[in-house]
Formats: structure tokens, C-alpha cells, sequence
């Protein structure tokens, strides 16, 4: 079984910085991309950044510049920088990667259980 675990998660004032951390594990062959997502009460999940297994990495506009996404691929983890913290950051934030478990001959999406960010103004 694969499972992807965060933490990191919490209350932060604006301007103020956090660091998410993802780690996977159980019987996994191999990790493609990796990547965060968020949903804001009331919103559609929205991709935050991602990174691939070379280490390309892509983010959106609204994080650009503030957010920073690395991955450690002997360790099997993700991780999220969040730096300049907004209010409009306020979400729970999900990691999600594509993996192919041991024994298998395709990648699976999984998904962590999510972590709470709030940003005070």
C-alpha cells in the first residue's frame, strides 16, 4: 500500500513563512511528478506547484516568486517553502504524486490527507 503523509501545517501571520512536508511511502517503484494543490473553503482544488522527477519545477502565478517546491528523490519526499504569506494563501494544502507501486506497470495518482494553513491579515 502507498500512502502520502503531510505535515507542516498551521496558523501564520502575514508576511510570515511556513514549510509543508510530504513523505511517501510503502511498495513504491518509482515517483514521477510530484506536486501541491490547495482548496479554500468554498473553491475548487487549484494546483499550487510541481516538480518533476529531474527536478522541473512549475508554480502558479499567484506563488510565483513566494513559494518554493523541492523534492528528495532518495527519501521520497516533497517539500513547500511559503514564504510572503497572504491572507488569500488560507487553505487546506495536498500533496499529490504519481507513483508506481511495486509490481505494477503504471503510475497511480495518490493523494495526501491534507494540512490546514491559515494566514492571518
Amino acid at each position: 500500500q502507498v500512502q502520502l503523509v503531510e505535515s507542516g501545517g498551521g496558523l501564520v501571520q502575514a508576511g510570515g513563512s511556513l514549510r509543508l512536508s510530504c513523505a511517501a511511502s510503502g511498495k513504491i517503484f518509482t515517483i514521477d511528478r510530484m506536486a501541491w494543490y490547495r482548496q479554500a473553503p468554498g473553491k475548487q482544488r487549484e494546483l499550487v506547484a510541481t516538480c518533476t522527477s529531474g527536478g522541473e519545477t512549475s508554480y502558479a502565478d499567484s506563488v510565483r516568486g513566494r513559494f518554493t517546491i523541492s523534492r528528495d528523490n532518495t527519501k521520497n519526499t516533497v517539500l513547500l517553502q511559503m514564504n510572503s504569506l497572504k491572507p488569500e494563501d488560507t487553505a487546506v494544502y495536498y500533496c499529490n504524486a504519481l507513483i508506481q507501486p511495486t509490481g505494477t506497470y503504471s503510475y497511480r495518482n495518490y493523494w495526501g490527507q491534507g494540512t490546514q494553513v491559515t494566514v492571518s491579515a
